[in-house]
Parts: structure tokens; C-alpha cells; sequence
């Protein structure tokens, strides 16, 4: 039907018509926003297929990404033993939808309370090698368990006996070794040999599982029970924790049952940054990563990387970097323990100056800035990213240290130990198993959490939102600064988890890069300014990752392609 407006009362039928069509048109864009407000899908992606699984199982069940983290980060724990554990600690961020009330738990192992500064050192002052590695003297205190039981408990809706049961069944039954197990046990294949509780457990007649082999955990499960059933208790009291410390302590560690009944997860307002619009949300101290990762970004800000060639480019990010490892050496640590200039190092300002010694033509060698030592990097820690159909989401990153953490594990518990402790500065100036060099900061003491490089982080414009980190030990932090510049570039997820890697950390003064990530006329260019430079073997990082258009409320999700991780969307 055509409406004819020159007809008799054709001036308030066009009126009317016109109000009415601009009410619709009002009613469409609010209906648009609205739907925006909320995702169309749920999001898992981590580090194993059987971890996504449970994830996904609990929130099908009715758990919100809180439930649902505390699934994943406990099926972690029996899939993926080299990279963290109950045995070990981490960091969730987490962000609640419904009030937009964000915060962080440090779940960060403790070192224990006989601990001292000089507890790896010789007589005559020099680090004792290995020994703040492997074995129970390496481990700091466990927090994760505390932090499921505080996540669940604080932020979920389902019983903790109901997020722990895919761990729990998965613990029970087994799961099938793969590739990167073999390479990451063949790695600390002569340590895990050395316990045979460990070897046990996590070996084949003493040596590398064949793929497809079947590792079961009874005893894993069965502190995982006792967890789902007592909370807090069922870990840090009881029969458990006279087995953790029992054990530890005949094998020459120094834990006590006070250090378990002291361990409490502390709530941390994460660490807030901009970069071009973009907002950064991230881990607080004691990680390091939030407060570099705004400081490299704050650098950033002041060139148009848009328009640099790639290698110069490349070349002002490492100058970034530097200068953010540097800060890290010299002030981050527990921030229970010393006072840490946050304010002052995430301030645009503070940046600025930083820039300025930012020669386009030149490199900066790190000796002329003020700092300390050097030596090797490696590969530990695992993440996972969450976003449920409510918006509540979690960014985690967790980790035993070392692949397989101290390779150890108290009898009848199936716990296998951190070795967190080589986190701390065992000797100022004495660089650690990933080349970090730190300062009286990060110096060891009763109680204290050691510094870490652990980077979950949330990115957000009007209409994009991003939920990303990876393992890698020194390396975690500038893995998220490159997956963070993607992000601000528009590029989709799976361009963040693939893109190929560069890094440096102050100490050494080299960059390091992924065979491919820099050409040969990029490297000689580099040389050419001053770098120096050192080719990786292998590729590093296991990003796992989350994107959500707001805009068209399209939601994706990637594994990092070096891994053998799953993401996954559903509705719910």
C-alpha cells in the first residue's frame, strides 16, 4: 500500500507516520544495543581439548565463567602437569558482568616461613645450581587450590563438589599422552626420574610415555575429592597437608603446617592502562606483566607504528621492551612486602621520559641503562580465557614455574610441586632458569610471593573486547604486548595466536625471535643499528584467546597453533 499525504489530513497522517517510523528506528537501535550488551556465544579456549571440555560442561550445567574456570584451571591440572597444577599457583582476572566490578586473584605461591635470603647460596656467597630447581627446597607454598575454593565460593553459583567433578573423573580415568607431553618430559626427564613418586606417576618404565599412552592419577583425585568436599581444609588441613609436609620435609624441603594454615589468596585491583583508545585491563603485582605491559604500550603511544616500515618498527618495540624490563628488574615484587611505584611507572608521563632516549637510528645497549646480569630463557605455565553468554569473563594464567615445576611429589598425595622459588632473586643481580635478572625487590623472604611475568588481560574499545595471555616464562609479557598491537590493529584472533614472535628483557642485551619471525635483510638491518641478536631453535608461547564484536555480537576463539590447545564457542 502507498500513503498518499496530499489527501485531507494528510499533514497529520505524515506527521504521525513520521513519528511512528522514527520510534521504530529508535526501537531497532536499542534492541541492536541491547542484544550487544550480551553475548551471542560462550567462549573457552585453553591449553588441552579435555580442559575446553570441561569448561563448556559447566556452563551447560548452569555455571557462570567463574564455575567455569575453576573447572578448567583443576582438568589443567591433571591434563597439562607440565605447566601448572594444585601444586602450584596463578592469577585470575576476572571481570562480572552484571556490576562491571573487576579483580584480580593471586592465588601466587608463598615462600615458605623457614625460608631466607641466602637459603641457595654457597659459603661463599654464590648461587648453588639447581637448587632453588628441583626437589621440595624449590617449592613455595601451593596457591591454587585456596583460589578455586575463594572463586568458587565468592563469584560462582554451582557447589565446588559440581566445577571440580570433570577434574576429578578425568584424574580417575586417565588421559592419553600427546606430543608436547613427550617433549616437555624428555626435557626434565633426568629430574622427574630422580623422584620415584614422580616417575611413577608421570613416567612409562621409568622413561618419555609413548603417544597414546594412558596416565591415571588416583591419588590426585582423591585430594581433588577431599578439595570438593572441605574447601579450603580439604587441602591446607587434614590428612592431606600432613602428607604434603611429611613428605616434603623427609625429602629435605622446609615446610611446616603453619605455612599451609597461613595461606590465604589476596584480591588485587588489577592494572589499568590506555593505548590509542584502547582499554588495558591486567595483572597487578606480584606479577610484573600489567604494569610492563601499560609501560611498553605507554612508549608506543608516541610513534605511529602504522606508519614505520615493519623492521623499524620492530626496532622501536624492542626499544620498549628494554626499557620496561629494566623497570621490572629494578622495582617489582610483593607488593605485601616493599612499596612499588605503580602510579608512577604506568603514568603517560613517566613514558614519555622513557622515550625520549629512543633513538630511530640507534639501539640502546642495556648496559647504559641502570641495571644488572644475565644468562638463558625457557618455557613453563599455562593459559586459558573465558567469556560466558552473561559478559562475565577470566583471563587466567597458572602455572608450576619449570615444566614439570620441582619434579616432585609427596607421597599419596599426587601433587606435583612448584619450584616458584627459583622466581625469586636467589642473588641480586643473578639471573634466574629464564635469564630475569632482579633486585632487592624480588630478594627472598618468610612469607613473601615471588615476582612473575604471568600477563591475563582484558582489551577494550566501544565495540571489540579481547581476552588473551600465554605461557612462556620471560617471555609471557611481550607475547601479550604483540597479540595487544594486533588487537589495536584490527586483526583477528587468529592473527594474534599465530603471528610470529620477537623479544627482549633487558638482560641479555639480544633479541630473541622465532625461526621466521625476522628476515635476513631484517636482521642485518638490526645489526646494523646495534643489536644483537639470537635465533631461537623453536617457537615459543601458547596463547589462547577470546574476540567479541560487540558491533554484529560475533564471537571467536583460537588456540595457539604451537600448542595442542582447543577453543571452542556454544550457546548455552
Amino acid at each position: 500500500m502507498r500513503l498518499d499525504f496530499s489527501q485531507p489530513g494528510g499533514f497529520y497522517l505524515k506527521r504521525l507516520f513520521t513519528q511512528t517510523a522514527g520510534l521504530l528506528v529508535l526501537l531497532f537501535v536499542f534492541i541492536n544495543s541491547a542484544q550487544a550488551t550480551t553475548p551471542s556465544a560462550s567462549a573457552v579456549a585453553s591449553a588441552h581439548p579435555i580442559a575446553t571440555a570441561a569448561g563448556h560442561e559447566i556452563l551447560a550445567a548452569g555455571g557462570n565463567a567463574f564455575d567455569a574456570a575453576v573447572a578448567v584451571s583443576a582438568t589443567l591440572a591433571v591434563v597439562e602437569p607440565a605447566g601448572s597444577g594444585i601444586g602450584g599457583g596463578g592469577f585470575w582476572l576476572l571481570h562480572r558482568a552484571k556490576d562491571g566490578f573487576e579483580t584480580m586473584i593471586d592465588g601466587r605461591e608463598r615462600a615458605p616461613l623457614a625460608a631466607h635470603r641466602d637459603m641457595y647460596l654457597d659459603k661463599d656467597g654464590k648461587v648453588i645450581n639447581g637448587l632453588s630447581m628441583n626437589g621440595p627446597l624449590a617449592a613455595g607454598i601451593p596457591g591454587e587450590p585456596a583460589a578455586l575454593v575463594h572463586i568458587a565460593e565468592k563469584y560462582g553459583r554451582l557447589p565446588l563438589s559440581k566445577s571440580l567433578a570433570p577434574a576429578i573423573r578425568v584424574a580417575r580415568d586417565g588421559f592419553a599422552v600427546n606430543e608436547r607431553y613427550r617433549m616437555l618430559a624428555g626435557f626434565r626427564l633426568k629430574q622427574m626420574r630422580k623422584d620415584p613418586e614422580t616417575a611413577a606417576i608421570f613416567l612409562h618404565h621409568n622413561d618419555v610415555p609413548p603417544v597414546g599412552h594412558v596416565i591415571k592419577q588416583v591419588d590426585l583425585a582423591d585430594t581433588l575429592t577431599a578439595i570438593a568436599k572441605q574447601g579450603h581444609a580439604g587441602f591446607y588441613a587434614g590428612e592431606i597437608a600432613k602428607k604434603l609436609v611429611a613428605g616434603v620435609r623427609k625429602a629435605g624441603g622446609i615446610w611446616r603446617q603453619q605455612d599451609l594454615d597461613e595461606y590465604r589468596v589476596v584480591e588485587r585491583q588489577p592494572i589499568y592502562g590506555e593505548y590509542k583508545g584502547l582499554r588495558i585491563t591486567s595483572a597487578a603485582p606480584p606479577s610484573s606483566g600489567g604494569i610492563a605491559l601499560v609501560t611498553m604500550l605507554n612508549i608506543l603511544a608516541g610513534f605511529e607504528l602504522d606508519k614505520m616500515d615493519e623492521t623499524r618498527r620492530i626496532h622501536t618495540i624492542i626499544e620498549a621492551m628494554r626499557r620496561a624490563y629494566r623497570d621490572r628488574a629494578e622495582y617489582l615484587g610483593d607488593p605485601d612486602f616493599i612499596s612499588i611505584p605503580t602510579k608512577q611507572l604506568t603514568h603517560p608521563f613517566y613514558a614519555d621520559g622513557l622515550r625520549n632516549n629512543i633513538r630511530l637510528d640507534r639501539t640502546t645497549a642495556s648496559s647504559n641503562l641502570p641495571g644488572a646480569v644475565q644468562n638463558s630463557a625457557g618455557q613453563d605455565t599455562t593459559h586459558f580465557s573465558i567469556l560466558d553468554q552473561e559478559g562475565n569473563r577470566v583471563a587466567a594464567t597458572l602455572s608450576v614455574n619449570y615444566p614439570f615445576g620441582a619434579t616432585f611429589t609427596p607421597t599419596g598425595t599426587g601433587v606435583l610441586l612448584n619450584n616458584e622459588m627459583d622466581d625469586f632473586s636467589a642473588k641480586p643481580g643473578t639471573p634466574n632458569a629464564y635469564g630475569l635478572v632482579g633486585a632487592e625487590a624480588n630478594a627472598i623472604a618468610p612469607g613473601k610471593r615471588p615476582l612473575s611475568s604471568m600477563t591475563p588481560t582484558f582489551l577494550e574499545t566501544d565495540n571489540r573486547l579481547a581476552i588473551l595471555g600465554t605461557p612462556g616464562g620471560s617471555r609471557i609479557i611481550t607475547m601479550v604486548l604483540l597479540g595487544a598491537l594486533e588487537f589495536a590493529a584490527n586483526k583477528p584472533v587468529t592473527d594474534w595466536v599465530s603471528r610470529t614472535r620477537f623479544h627482549h628483557q633487558f638482560l641479555p642485551d639480544a633479541i630473541q625471535f622465532e625461526p621466521h619471525a625476522l628476515t635476513e635483510k631484517q636482521q642485518q638491518y638490526l645489526k646494523d643499528l646495534g643489536h644483537k641478536l639470537k635465533a631461537m631453535t623453536r617457537q615459543y608461547g601458547n596463547m589462547q584467546a577470546i574476540l567479541w564484536h560487540k558491533r554484529n555480537n560475533l564471537i571467536s576463539a583460537a588456540s595457539d597453533p604451537r600448542g595442542s590447545g582447543f577453543a571452542e564457542t556454544r550457546k548455552h
